[in-house]
């Protein structure tokens, strides 16, 4: 077992899931349809045709999956709220009804000793705003500040710890380059378009977010997924697609987020794409804000190589022949390798290029295909050993000197798991997708075990 030392007083031991992956009820108490909604509705694009209408029905379990948690011995849950919960148009009235089930939720967490941890934007824009342009319009960001203050001012007495958004990349260059997640799009431009004005609606909701039903203790920041983008080879050619796309998976956000600029490369493509009118650096510079807080999602190295003429990569366009190679060793469900030292790597890296910050480590999980034996029970050894590892290499991170508070499980349930519909489970507690029970995995058992022996 990792040695409990290296974590410090304090440190946040927690779960994490997503508003669409979980919550269900998609067209009750007076919330909007969002772009997932439509997404997962239209034929073809989720694996075995699943949508997220009931998901694990957490909006109506919440209760049943605190008890789970208090059980667990989390003292932190991170979820995200949905915004057309909140404003089903996206913009304009505030749906009350919407307020209230957040409300319900965290006085529930409060009230068993577990911090809420609120994410605003979980990649389910409204489909209404996206009726009007989504992300690739200029008033984008204005949108995301008009509901991060309502929400601050509706749920800031029972939320301290909030991000604006997780994991812009996969909204910019998934949802928009690539096309496998919602809305889509497979324009590289609209995907660089699209990124520039997230961090633009970052910094402006940050500083709403400071301004409204303000506390002494409110902890704002960001959620990025880093991804080690490393060669595969020692050869100059794979040296030169890495670092290219290590820049649009990491650089872009990291340097925006902390510097208000755009690496060199990035903005090089925003020409090659024919977008550079469309993209304001010195508005992003000039309105960039602190965060007390950096969120950073891991699960995989990817290892980049040169092949000439390769087909253009949807999830990093501009890094011409590049292609993804399949890693050494173990694979998870999804075929991601099974590699902790590459999140002490990128936490380390993280604290020598960038201004010191104090990190979360928001998502880390691993799917696997469970077996569930005769008497229910799910013996998930290799998501324990995956756990138990990436916590080590956490512990030595710590121990190198860098500044990380809390490791959040992904995912306390299996859900729905986007553009792979119900057909990949990182959950430590399993759903039965036709009853909707959930069973603790013995991941599950392990995680509260180790927690428990964290306390002194």
């Amino acid at each position: 077992m990792t040695d409990k030392s290296q974590f410090p007083q304090g440190f946040k031991w927690g779960v994490s899931a997503a508003a669409y992956q979980i919550e269900g009820a998609v067209d009750e108490g007076g919330r909007g349809p969002s772009i997932w909604d439509t997404f997962s509705h239209t034929p073809g694009k989720i694996q075995g045709g699943d949508t997220g209408d009931v998901a694990t029905d957490h909006y109506h379990r919440f209760a049943e999956d605190i008890d789970l948690m208090v059980e667990l011995g989390v003292g932190a849950y991170r979820f995200s709220i949905s915004w057309s919960r909140i404003i089903p148009a996206g913009v304009g009235k505030v749906n009350d009804e919407g307020v209230a089930f957040y409300r319900r939720l965290c006085t529930a967490l409060c009230e068993r000793g577990i911090t809420p941890v609120a994410t605003l934007y979980h990649w389910d824009l409204p489909q209404a705003l996206q009726d009007s342009g989504g992300w690739l319009d200029a008033r984008s960001a204005d949108w995301f500040v008009e509901y991060a203050r309502v929400a601050k001012e509706q749920l800031g007495d029972l939320i301290r710890v909030w991000s604006t958004l997780n994991e812009p990349w996969c909204a910019a260059f998934l949802g928009h380059s690539d096309g496998v997640h919602a809305p889509g799009l497979t324009d590289p431009g609209s995907a660089y378009v699209a990124a520039h004005h997230l961090m633009l609606a970052h910094h402006r909701a940050v500083a709403a977010l400071r301004r409204t039903n303000a506390h002494d203790d409110d902890e704002l920041g960001i959620v990025l997924n880093l991804i080690p983008a490393w060669p595969a080879s020692e050869s100059p050619a794979d040296a030169v697609v890495a670092d290219t796309a290590d820049a649009i998976q990491n650089r872009l956000f990291a340097d925006a987020v902390f510097t208000g600029t755009y690496p060199d490369e990035i903005r090089e493509h925003h020409v090659r794409f024919g977008v550079a009118d469309r993209i304001e650096p010195d508005i992003l510079a000039g309105e960039r804000q602190d965060i007390d807080y950096l969120g950073v999602n891991y699960y995989n190295i990817n290892r980049f190589a040169y092949r000439p003429g390769a087909p253009l990569l949807g999830s990093w366009p501009g890094a011409e022949g590049g292609v993804l190679v399949e890693p050494p060793g173990p694979l998870t469900e999804m075929g991601w390798g099974v590699e902790p030292h590459g999140l002490t790597w990128m936490l380390e890296r993280v604290a020598s290029e960038y201004p010191a910050i104090p990190i979360l480590i928001c998502e880390n999980g691993a799917a696997y295909r469970d077996v569930v034996a005769a008497d229910g029970s799910v013996e998930d050894v290799e998501r324990l050993a995956y756990l138990d590892g990436h916590i080590a290499a956490t512990a030595d991170a710590i121990k190198a000197g860098v500044d990380v508070r809390g490791y959040f499980v992904w995912s306390i349930l299996d859900n729905f798991e986007w553009s792979f519909g119900y057909d990949r489970r990182f959950g430590i507690v399993r759903v039965d997708y036709e009853t909707l029970e959930r069973t603790v995995k013995a991941s599950g058992h392990w995680y509260r075990k180790f927690i428990a022996s964290q306390r002194r």
